[in-house]
């Protein structure tokens, strides 16, 4: 393109989306995630007796040895890369049984179903090596806060947040390097009350997270084999789930930010003008809204644990049958491509000339 085109193409105005539309498409969009998130809660009660049943299954002693490993080996993608070979070792030595409840959905299908609480099972004594507790619970709350900024916009924010859970590990078997340990205490000592910045707990977490990870550009930079398992885009072993905090929103600030969302959606429902219809993205109000982010992102040991909890709820823990299934197909693959192909045309010669009729012929996969 020539600089006359160009210069032509700058002073072209770009059409935008008239503002009545605008306003149309978010009411629209609002009222998406809200049917979606009701759909939700109404499945909670319907799917229980499905999971009980399957349950049964899973407690047969030939499936359950083996069920759940096999089902994270199967696990897609968006789960796996946060597995570390380390981790693999751990749940398949280890883990006997995981359960997801959306816990705060009652039996009538009333309560926030986007909620989560993980329950993992372990061996324990010399059939655990790697740490002493049986049990690790992990629980999500779907939080919202509603802020505004110096201009007086409206901005709200809603995700999971969680209170880290801490892992007795046994010595030098910590695959989190301490970062969860470091969280943990911190957590327990804003308990107590004050700055959270000003807490010694805090910068010996800030300090550990930034140690762990000049350890891990020193280790990618000496690795120059191609083939060597990524790491986790968490940056550290799976375990570090556990850690996770995201904001710091409490049940009370939710409450509140629920129920002015509530009879704000109802003014919408009624053709009313609201508080928002006319925001429109300002650079500056953009910086603004990173000052006042959580200062819990500062010391957050696995920024993605809300995708990770999300995922393994409504993908690996919904069709966890059909990863188990799946884990057998691809052990049959694994198993054909480890053949030698000079052993194949043996076994087809022993065919051809009668001395193999007695071996039962391979089934056909669908």
């Amino acid at each position: 393109m020539s600089g006359e085109d160009q210069s032509l193409m700058d002073r072209v105005e770009m059409p935008n989306i008239p503002k009545d539309a605008q306003k149309k498409i978010s009411h629209l969009q609002e009222e998406f995630i809200r049917a979606e998130v009701e759909q939700l809660r109404k499945s909670v009660p319907l799917l229980q007796p499905l999971f009980k049943k399957r349950n049964e299954i899973i407690s047969i002693p030939d499936v359950q040895s083996d069920f759940w490993i096999r089902v994270f080996s199967s696990a897609p993608a968006e789960i796996d890369e946060f597995i570390l070979p380390t981790d693999a070792a751990v749940l398949g030595a280890a883990l006997k049984n995981m359960t997801v409840e959306r816990f705060e959905v009652d039996a009538q299908g009333n309560g926030e179903p986007r909620s989560l609480r993980f329950t993992f099972d372990f061996q324990t004594g010399e059939e655990n090596p790697f740490f002493e507790n049986s049990q690790l619970v992990k629980e999500f709350y779907w939080r919202k806060q509603i802020i505004r900024t110096s201009k007086g916009k409206r901005r709200t924010w809603e995700g999971l947040v969680s209170d880290p859970v801490r892992i007795n590990w046994k010595k030098d078997m910590d695959l989190t390097k301490g970062l969860l340990d470091a969280t943990c205490n911190l957590f327990d000592a804003e308990k107590k009350g004050g700055d959270r910045k000003k807490l010694p707990e805090f910068e010996a977490l800030v300090k550990k997270i930034a140690e762990v990870e000049a350890e891990e550009d020193d280790e990618d930079m000496e690795e120059d084999d191609e083939d060597e398992d990524p790491e986790s885009p968490a940056g550290t072993s799976f375990f570090a789930f556990f850690g996770y905090r995201g904001r710091d929103v409490s049940a009370d600030v939710s409450k509140m930010a629920n129920k002015e969302d509530d009879e704000r959606y109802a003014k919408i429902l009624k053709g009313e003008d609201v508080e928002g219809d006319d925001d429109s993205d300002d650079e500056d109000d953009e910086e603004e809204m990173d000052e006042l982010a959580d200062d819990l992102e500062d010391a957050e040991i696995f920024p993605s644990g809300e995708e990770l909890a999300i995922s393994l709820a409504e993908d690996l823990w919904t069709d966890a049958m059909k990863y188990y299934v799946a884990s057998f197909d691809l052990a049959d693959e694994l198993d054909m491509s480890d053949i030698d192909m000079e052993e194949l045309d043996a076994m087809d010669e022993e065919e051809d000339s009668g001395e193999g009729e007695s071996r039962p012929s391979k089934k056909a996969r669908n």
